[in-house]
This record gives C-alpha cells, structure tokens and sequence, in this order.
C-alpha cells in the first residue's frame, strides 16, 4: 500500500455494511465472500486467485494509523468491533495458526508484515509500537523514496521473495513508486505450501472433459481421482468437499489446514452460488462438511493459477473509500509530516498471489502492498455413495480450521489456463 499526496480520484461514499457485531473471523470470512464475489465480477472470464487474508491484514495495519471515521470504516468493512479485536485476531493467526510445521511434516507456512517509510518522514512512535513492538511484528525500514525509488522497489520485492520461497519475485514495479509523492509502504505476505492427508494416486489421474461457463465449449484437463471417504456435504443445488492438509504430530487437534471445494449442481451456478455467499453472512463457515461420507465418484483438476492488480475499485464496492479520499486527515497517526503539510492518503492496494494444485498438495503465496442403495432385509442399510465431480466452474478456499482464517481463495473457470 502506498501512501502520497496525489489528485483525488475517489470520494466519500457509503459503505457498505458487513455482519455487524461479527467476530473477526467472520468477518474476514464476509470480507473473502464479497472479494470473491465483486473479482468475479471484474474477471468474468479468468480463473483467480487471491489471499483474503493478506489484504484484510494490510487493511488492519491501515487501521493502526488511522482515526475516527476514517477507522470507523476500515473496521466496518473487515467486520471488527475495534482495532485491538483486530489487532488479537491478527496475533493468534500469525502466532500459532499460521506457524510452520514443516519441520515435523506439517504445511510450511510463513506469515509476514513489512512497513517502508522514506527517511523525510519516520514512523511515529505509536505506529511503531502498534504494527513493529506489537501484534504484527513488521519489519521496519527507512528508505529514500525520493531519491532512490528503484533501490526501495527492488528492496521490497526482495522482501517479499524471501517470505514466499522464492514463488513470487516482483509485486512492485518501477513505476508502482512516484518518488515525489510515495512515503510509506505497508504490506503482508502468506505462503504456504502443504501436502494431502489423503494424497491422489497420480496413476489414477486422466485426462476428461471441463465443461466451460455459459455453454464456452469444453477442454480436456487432467482429473486427480478418488474413491476413498472424503468430508463432502451435499446441500441445496450445490456441493462442499474439504481436503485436509497433513498437519504436524505436535499440532494443536484444533489446528487444521484444509482447501474446500464449492461447486454448483448447475454448469453456470457459480455466479449465483457466489452471490449467496456474499449475501449471507457465515455462509461458507456453515456450509463446510462435518463428517466423512463413501465416495461413488471424486474427479478434481489439477490447476495452477496466477493474479497481479489492484483491488483498489473491488474494496470501493465493499465500502472502503474515505482512505482513498484526497481531503482526509485521519490517517495521521503513522508517519510524521514530512515538511509538505499535506495529508497522507491511501492510493493504491496492489495484491499478486499464485497457486497450484496437484496429486500432492498445494503450493501457494501471495503478496499485498498497500497484496449406492442396497441390502438385504433385517442388516442395516450402508449410507448411499456420494459423487463429487468437478467439471464445471467452481470456487475454492483454504481454511484454517481454528482461527476460521481463510488464507487462499478463488475460482476455476478453464483449468487449462494459467
């Protein structure tokens, strides 16, 4: 996130309403519905991926430096009470949720806050105790924006090349800093990378027909299969299946990593399944299976996606404005004036993320700067098979089943493409 002086391009507006009195994990569940849904919308015709949490983690440490209604909207959009609930939630994912594991054979996590500031305006103390000394533990440097700004873009993506394992090595580009007008960066980082607690037999993957929205023909994909027992939840015109990750042998019996699948009955469903998930506030938490069911049928594709933009005009629709806006005062707790006496402003939220499935598991990191009936009579009668194919547009999350963090998110609409 960079904060500058510039023209305005936004105004103030109003904002929309998350679930009010919501606990922060359900906020930044609503917060990942309604990306989900308004991306959607903006990429009607790619596949994507994003982190909810990276960005709700970047928009907290806006919050660390901001104040009245300014505040009072960032809180209202990622559905906190307060900014210490905020800055608790964000404490407990990075502590112990979103702790790697690998060294025992759990996921390898890494969970990052970065803030840059130019050396003609430092953080103030309060800022720095807030985001550095406190909950989010962010590195802290001075750059010279003014005088060097491809020394600190080059700075930055080194930085977050180092959080995510090398998977992505540029979010900012030359032109990303206006070197008279750019004072401090905030960002976040998630990587993660996990294996199946059931993996897919790669013997078993084939090659079948995806079917395309809105009758765009079909591509032939490989399909990751299955007969084992699988959590699938079998609702009113759509299906849930969840995939846990293998956790490590010393891990919290709380703590579980899962990806889960939401997929429409419909071919073309995905767009109104997305809708009700904005709409509904604990949707996707209420909707997730609670138990093992025997499996007909299980067909997956394999896919690995890719995003890089500004999500600056999608958080506009859910109700983020004032920060943008060229007349606000109010985030004036982060840095000290540089001389200039104008104020800082929000003036751009840039988010690059990047993901694969396969028979293994997941790879994946992001980035946010601103980131059958049967039986005989007298035996009990087995429980019916359930199918799970997903070959047809569908929508994905990676769950951290404790916390309720939602650390990945997207849709699959060909996965052919990357």
């Amino acid at each position: 996130m960079a904060f500058r002086a510039r023209s305005p391009k936004f105004g103030p507006g109003a904002a929309m309403q998350s679930a009010g009195g919501s606990s922060s994990s359900q906020g930044l569940a609503a917060l990942s519905a309604g990306l989900a849904l308004r991306l959607a919308e903006e990429h009607a015709n790619s596949n994507l991926v994003f982190s909810p949490l990276s960005i709700y983690t970047a928009l907290a440490l806006v919050a660390a430096g901001a104040r009245g209604a300014t505040l009072d909207e960032i809180l209202r959009v990622l559905g906190a009470r307060s900014r210490q609930e905020l800055d608790q939630y964000v404490a407990r994912a990075a502590g112990d949720a979103l702790r790697d594991r690998s060294g025992s054979g759990g996921p390898l996590v890494a969970f990052a806050c970065g803030v840059w500031s130019d050396r003609s305006c430092p953080l103030k103390p309060g800022f720095r105790e807030a985001v550095v000394d406190g909950a989010y533990k962010a590195e802290a440097s001075t750059v010279d924006f003014r005088g060097d700004a491809n020394g600190a873009v080059r700075l930055i993506n080194a930085w977050a090349e180092r959080v995510t394992n090398g998977l992505i090595k540029s979010v900012l580009r030359p032109e990303s800093v206006e070197p008279l007008l750019t004072r401090v960066l905030l960002g976040n980082a998630v990587y993660f990378k996990g294996k199946w607690d059931q993996p897919f037999d790669k013997s078993d993957t084939k090659k079948g027909p995806f079917r395309r929205l809105r009758g765009a023909g079909t591509v032939d994909v490989p399909f990751m299969r299955s007969w084992k027992p699988q959590y699938i939840a079998v609702h009113h015109r759509f299906k849930v299946l969840k995939l846990r990750y293998k956790m490590a042998d010393e891990s919290s019996p709380l703590t579980q990593f899962s990806m889960c699948i939401f997929l429409p009955d419909a071919d073309n469903g995905l767009p109104s399944l997305l809708d009700a998930m904005a709409s509904r506030p604990g949707f996707l938490h209420q909707h997730l299976p609670r138990k093992e069911v025997l499996v007909g049928k299980l067909q997956l594709p394999r896919f690995k996606l890719s995003f890089h933009g500004s999500v600056v005009s999608v958080l506009g629709k859910l109700g983020l404005l004032l920060p943008f806006h060229e007349t606000n005062h109010e985030l004036c707790d982060m840095a000290e004036d540089d001389g200039s006496g104008l104020p800082l402003v929000l003036s751009d939220v840039v988010h690059k993320a990047v993901i694969e499935v396969n028979e293994e598991g997941t790879e994946a990191a992001a980035v946010t700067i601103a980131s059958a009936p049967g039986g005989g009579g007298g035996r009990p009668r087995p429980p019916p098979l359930v199918d799970f194919v997903a070959d047809h547009p569908f929508a994905y999350f990676v769950v951290e089943e404790e916390t309720g963090a939602i650390v990945f998110a997207g849709h699959v609409l060909d996965p052919s493409r990357e």
